[in-house]
């Protein structure tokens, strides 16, 4: 495929095991930024929490993107993985003729859908941001995006088929093409990164597409759902882009979660 302007490079794999390794070893070659591989088929995607991601081949848009963020803050580094899910947001409610705000955060940074009966947000996507260096001379941050995109029902696994959505799906069963998915979503990309790279950050829209508006969760920091606490999740912090809690124990009332994860959650209203 051919670099743009915004892109230095940007290559078509039919299966690897990551993406992200695939770009962390361009970064470390010198490729500048922004470097972009996308996979057909992961054989070892990863996911949050040490997890696997999983898509059957074609069916889902499997990407990485590799950033040499000196024009950022150490401690905004996060607002890479954020910009990038808010550009894959606008672009998969474009091509799949979804009403805006149909796609929505769920902390850190899962693209996840409402469900319409009112249940649990069914999960859509998931970003995987990871960062060598930052604040040192030569930081490299490189997230990974998977996105459900034409993914019929009838075929997600049936462990997970619960809990997930495609666009396809979601669009009433309208196709949906990953390379229209990568064409809105780089379209959607360039403009922002410019944008942070101005110092400027879209927090209305970050914080409008979040899940949580003071809802009881199950907060969760390792892979063992009996291993964490029920807490009151207000929101989120704009500035460090973690989670924002109730607890009474503190002063304020209120403390910040800067890992960890959310299970048991409807959406906020």
């Amino acid at each position: 495929m051919t670099p743009t302007s915004f892109l230095s490079r940007i290559e078509r794999l039919a299966a690897v095991p990551s993406t992200n390794d695939v770009v962390a070893g361009w970064l470390a070659d010198g490729v500048p930024e922004v470097c972009v591989a996308l996979a057909d088929e992961q054989t070892a995607g990863r996911g949050r929490m040490g997890r696997t991601w999983v898509a059957q081949p074609g069916t889902s848009l499997l990407a990485s993107l590799g950033f040499r963020p000196a024009w950022i803050p150490a401690d905004r580094a996060w607002r890479i993985a954020a910009t990038v899910s808010l550009a894959m947001a606008d672009a998969a409610e474009d091509v799949a003729g979804l009403p805006d705000r149909t796609v929505r955060l769920k902390w850190p940074n899962d693209l996840v859908a409402v469900d319409p009966a009112g249940g649990a947000p069914l999960k859509l996507g998931g970003v995987l941001g990871e960062a060598a260096g930052i604040g040192a001379p030569d930081p490299r941050v490189v997230v990974g995006i998977g996105v459900n995109a034409g993914w019929a029902a009838s075929d997600f696994p049936p462990d997970l088929a619960a809990t997930m959505t495609s666009l396809s799906v979601l669009g009433g069963g309208r196709p949906v093409a990953t390379a229209d998915l990568l064409a809105g979503f780089l379209a959607r990309l360039e403009p922002r990164i410019e944008a942070l790279r101005d110092g400027r950050f879209d927090v209305s829209d970050w914080t409008a597409r979040q899940l949580v508006r003071r809802t009881l969760v199950r907060l969760v920091h390792g892979t063992d759902p009996d291993d964490g606490e029920d807490v009151t999740a207000i929101g989120v912090d704009p500035i460090t882009g973690a989670l924002v809690v109730e607890d009474a124990a503190v002063p304020g009332g209120e403390r910040l979660v800067h890992s960890g994860e959310m299970l048991h959650l409807r959406a906020g209203v």
